[in-house]
């Protein structure tokens, strides 16, 4: 066998809050996590496709579905307030150590990810390699509204206040473009993963998505918009 180069990381702890066993929960007909599997295994970029999680269950169906669980992820690395770094570090170390080999390239995919495209991955892949200055290249999607607008709402008098007001009369199309992550995928070099203390700081590269296929899944009603959204793409194929 040859020695590994390029895996998928899909962390995916079983502890989820706000949206209970998240990871597995039934999204318009099969597990959340069975999208990002499948689409990991389509694009066909890995040599592996690891879900690095703590819960048995979710191991199950993970490798009922094509991927692997190796090792499970220990209790320190699965709390709620565990960033996505450490994780993915220990995944690398665990993999490299259980099967005496070097890695070379990461993709961090999340396991919430039901929009995630194997052209995409593709893209992010295509990327990295273009450009050996890129220390990552990951999915990000533009703001419906410009940021230089954006409101809050102030405790104190209750009324609505701009955080910068200097653009009160700054026309939209004068103002710059924003991004923010789209939450699919990560790619990057083993060293960069291994090193850097945050990706949106590093040398990163963008892949841009259409805003039709992002949605963040961090509650219920995240998970209703999701859903429909899903339903629109069929309806939209079909």
């Amino acid at each position: 066998m040859s020695p590994l180069q390029t895996i998928a990381v899909i962390p995916a702890r079983g502890g989820s809050k706000r949206i209970p066993h998240k990871n597995i929960k039934p999204f318009c007909g099969k597990p959340m996590i069975t999208y990002s599997i499948e689409a990991a295994i389509k694009c066909g970029l890995f040599d592996q496709v690891i879900v690095s999680t703590d819960d048995e269950e979710i191991a199950e169906i993970a490798e009922k579905h094509g991927a692997i669980c190796p090792f499970r992820r220990p209790a320190h690395l699965s709390g709620d307030y565990t960033p996505t770094l450490p994780v993915v570090r220990h995944a690398i170390e665990t993999v490299e150590a259980q099967q005496n080999t070097a890695l070379k390239q990461v993709c961090c995919i999340y396991a919430t990810a039901p929009f995630l495209k194997v052209k995409n991955l593709q893209a992010g892949h295509t990327c990295l390699q273009a450009n050996s200055e890129l220390e990552f290249a990951f999915s990000v999607t533009t703001y419906p509204v410009p940021i230089q607008r954006a409101l809050y709402l102030d405790p104190k008098s209750g009324s609505m206040k701009m955080f910068h007001p200097e653009h009160a009369d700054t026309r939209s199309q004068d103002l710059k473009e924003s991004y923010h992550d789209a939450g699919q995928f990560y790619w990057g070099w083993r060293d960069a993963y291994m090193q850097t203390e945050n990706i949106f700081l590093a040398k990163s590269a963008p892949i841009l998505l259409p805003r039709e296929e992002v949605q963040d899944i961090d509650t219920l009603e995240d998970w209703n918009c999701a859903e429909q959204l899903h339903h629109l793409h069929l309806a939209q194929q079909s």
